[in-house]
């Protein structure tokens, strides 16, 4: 009786291993990194999106998340094409990441790049934040006022930093602010500059009048009484260093945007290596160094999942396209 019942259970498990392959076949495919990680930037050194990599990269080191070292490497240029080229050119190699913000879709938008986010594999989106427009302390500009009312009598008036590229966050928001001030802001005076860190250098030198960033730019700066920041792109007022600067919209100039960090892959990553990487990085958003590096930088949680994330961004997509096209900035 025994050895029927035995035959049975056999029986059962030979037809499971034949009805499901794939259970079986995931369960003995899981994916983890066996040498050193490449965490990639697409712009340089003292940057945003190298300081969103870095802080990634301590994270996934100090907690032990990651079961190998890891080295963070800059590949600025292109509009981000020289790291989305070297990024693609691993195939299916999960040892390979990259930080990404928006500019992967305006660069794109503007046939600045040729790589699309359909082109790479979206993990995860990591957070978001606003954009800010700042001038030096001793700026005559004093508000969001004082500069649409100088943009409205000639729009080259004032230079501004935009970061790694044109047509990005930081650009469309000033170029909505001109637009509402009654301006035209294809004339406007933006220089590009390869990454956040050079665009500080030539604000805090007097190269460029203002800046338009990432908040997090800022911070340091702006608690060091360096900078002033005229406004931010959010719905609602900031917290923390930013509790006292009003929006855009407070000052008469409903434009709000959002930025933020993207975690990209390979193109052929595999879903087991995909798999891997959202549980590790979805480990890091919940610990609480990741937790107070956003209260710092006053970036605002907003963590997704791979296919959330490729919905998301298709979303953003379509608004950046009517929103540059409107610009004269969209490629035909």
């Amino acid at each position: 009786m025994k050895k029927q019942r035995a035959g049975v259970v056999m029986h059962g498990l030979v037809l499971m291993a034949i009805a499901l392959p794939g259970v079986v076949a995931a369960a003995g495919a899981e994916w983890r990194p066996e040498r050193v990680v490449e965490i990639i930037v697409a712009t340089g050194a003292g940057g945003g999106q190298d300081r969103s990599a870095r802080t990634v990269h301590r994270i996934l080191q100090e907690g032990r998340i990651l079961p190998v070292q890891a080295a963070v490497v800059n590949k600025p240029g292109g509009g981000g094409l020289v790291a989305w080229t070297y990024l693609n050119q691993r195939g299916n190699d999960g040892h390979f990441i990259a930080i990404a913000n928006p500019t992967l879709l305006t660069n794109h938008i503007t046939a600045r790049s040729n790589t699309n986010y359909t082109d790479l594999t979206m993990i995860a989106n990591l957070f978001t934040e606003s954009v800010t427009i700042s001038v030096r302390a001793e700026s005559p500009l004093r508000s969001i006022r004082d500069l649409a009312d100088l943009l409205r009598k000639d729009p080259a008036a004032v230079s501004f930093s935009v970061g790694s590229s044109l047509g990005s966050a930081n650009h469309i928001a000033m170029a909505r602010l001109a637009r509402l001030a009654g301006s035209d802001p294809r004339k406007l005076r933006a220089v590009v500059f390869q990454g956040g860190g050079q665009a500080m250098t030539a604000l805090l030198g007097g190269h460029v009048d203002l800046m338009a960033s990432a908040a997090n730019n800022v911070v340091p700066h702006l608690q060091g009484g360096k900078l002033r920041v005229l406004g931010v792109t959010s719905d609602k007022r900031l917290e923390g260093s930013f509790a006292a600067v009003p929006t855009l919209r407070e000052q008469g100039f409903p434009v709000v945007i959002n930025n933020g960090r993207l975690m990209v892959g390979p193109k052929a990553m595999t879903p087991q290596q995909l798999a891997y990487w959202e549980s590790a990085l979805a480990r890091m958003v919940a610990t609480p160094e990741w937790k107070k590096d956003l209260d710092d930088n006053e970036f605002e949680p907003l963590f997704m999942r791979s296919r959330e994330t490729t919905a998301y961004l298709k979303a953003q997509y379509a608004e950046l396209k009517k929103a540059l096209a409107d610009l004269g900035m969209a490629a035909p």
